[in-house]
């Protein structure tokens, strides 16, 4: 569980990234610097579809620079475990306008 501010209570636990380009990443917080740069490992994209499953194109350690980072979140490993991606059906997310 997050306690206090910034993202030193996520290092070491998986997280999901939402990319200014509408992107949606998940991995386990391996490291981040002054820019919010992030180092995620075991990481993977899901791709949304209105027409089929999420798909997951495995990235392995990854780096996201921090001026393209929109939204940093703890992910519930429970739920999203039980959860049944290849049958959510979901518009993809759009690119955020600054």
């Amino acid at each position: 569980m997050a306690t206090g501010p910034g993202l030193e209570s996520l290092v070491d636990q998986t997280i999901s990234v939402i990319t200014n380009d509408g992107r949606n990443i998940v991995g386990i917080l391996k490291g981040f610097d002054q820019a919010t740069n992030i180092i995620l490992d075991e990481s993977h994209e899901r791709v949304y579809s209105t027409k089929e499953g999420v798909q997951q194109l495995v990235l392995g350690l990854y780096i996201i620079r921090g001026d393209n980072i929109s939204v940093v979140g703890e992910l519930d490993e429970d739920l999203d475990a039980s959860l049944d991606l290849s049958k959510l059906r979901a518009h993809p997310l759009k690119p955020v306008i600054h």
